[in-house]
């Protein structure tokens, strides 16, 4: 009888710890979105890891409730703290039901296509997931689509994007912005593609910009039916995991090794979190300034739970909290992140029929959705 009490008890000392090490990590989460980077820099691996940790938690509340154990209040009274930052990442909004004329409504698309898979290591599948992307813009036909990691090539070339997405959709104007490569003339960056006519042309410029950072946030004034809107097409800093990123450095024995893809994913993110930061607080200011209903939409490397999404949420309505339901995850690479890509509007606008795409051509899914202004205001 000892030795199973004995057991218990040391059971339910580990659980203490697990329990302890959770609620901790819990409510550091919580903070993330509100501490910038540079202030505490091991804090946004916590906003990341936030749905792994708030999982664990609800574990340990259940089993502790089954134990009818006090530890089960201690649990639940630090979930309740987090308060509403647990609905930013599900969606329980609704659809419309009574829309507009289709002349007030803009359809609007946002895709990070990764470069329309221009360096597949397969040669036969070189133009599969390009065609694959223009046959799903073109069958959803967007009146505006923000790209980032876009591919354009000047002519001539066999790996047309740009000019066969003017064609395909009926496009009249466009924004872009691109590091150029002068061999290959090759063009990597953003772009915004419009059925209606641009007004104006922008750039918001970031300060952390480096000579290897394709990252970029452009901005369009659009006028469809008398009513005009402005829309900004964000790439905030990548992390840029690639192959020949990989390094050598020495263990404690003096050996050269190679980085672990964990180590050096971790060395990344800690380099981007505050770029990310200060390009987030960028763009909020020029949004601020803006004279029109406002549309931001892009590829923010972010999870709901972290500073950079945050400098948007507390001005902007999440068009996907809006208007959809479920977890709604965007990003399909090999680093799990979630829901990273966004369409946000200002409060003079409503945002309906929010849609993320169900097939990945690209390492990001396209998300799209209907704006149109809210004659209530």
């Amino acid at each position: 009888m000892g030795k199973i009490l004995k057991k218990i008890l040391r059971f339910s000392t580990l659980l203490k710890v697990l329990t302890l090490i959770c609620l901790s990590g819990l409510l550091l989460a919580y903070l993330t979105p509100f501490v910038h980077p540079n202030t505490f820099k091991i804090l946004p691996f916590f906003g990341l890891a936030y749905p792994v940790i708030l999982f664990c938690t609800l574990l340990l509340l259940l089993i502790w409730s089954l134990a009818k154990s006090k530890w089960a209040l201690i649990t639940l009274a630090v979930l309740l703290i987090g308060g509403k930052l647990h609905f930013r990442m599900i969606a329980l909004g609704s659809n419309e039901t009574e829309l507009p004329s289709e002349d007030r409504i803009l359809n609007i698309m946002s895709y990070n296509v990764r470069l329309f898979d221009l360096y597949t290591s397969e040669e036969s599948d070189r133009y599969t997931k390009r065609n694959a992307i223009f046959q799903y813009i073109q069958d959803k036909n967007p009146d505006i689509i923000c790209f980032q990691e876009f591919y354009h090539q000047d002519k001539p070339t066999k790996f047309s994007t740009r000019d066969t997405l003017i064609s395909l959709l009926g496009i009249k104007d466009y924004h872009e912005r691109y590091a150029h490569k002068l061999r290959g003339r090759q063009n990597f960056g953003v772009t915004i593609l419009s059925k209606y006519e641009l007004i104006a042309k922008g750039d918001v410029m970031f300060s952390s910009q480096g000579e290897n950072d394709f990252n970029y946030c452009i901005y369009v004034d659009i006028v469809k039916n008398l009513d005009t809107f402005r829309v900004y097409n964000v790439h905030l800093q990548s992390i840029r995991l690639e192959q020949e990123d990989y390094s050598d450095f020495q263990d404690e024995t003096g050996e050269k090794e190679e980085k672990s893809t964990i180590r050096l994913m971790i060395d990344k993110l800690r380099i981007a979190y505050p770029k990310r930061a200060e390009q987030a607080r960028t763009v909020m200011e020029h949004v601020l300034t803006s004279p029109y209903p406002t549309i931001v939409c892009g590829d923010f490397n972010d999870t709901p739970m972290s500073y950079a999404y945050n400098q948007f949420n507390k001005s902007l309505t999440d068009a996907f909290r809006n208007c959809s339901s479920g977890i709604g995850s965007t990003y399909v690479g090999k680093v799990p992140a979630g829901r990273i890509d966004y369409i946000f509007h200002t409060g003079n606008l409503k945002s309906t029929h929010f849609e993320i795409q169900k097939e990945a051509f690209s390492d990001h899914r396209a998300i799209s959705c209907k704006i149109y202004k809210d004659t209530l205001l």
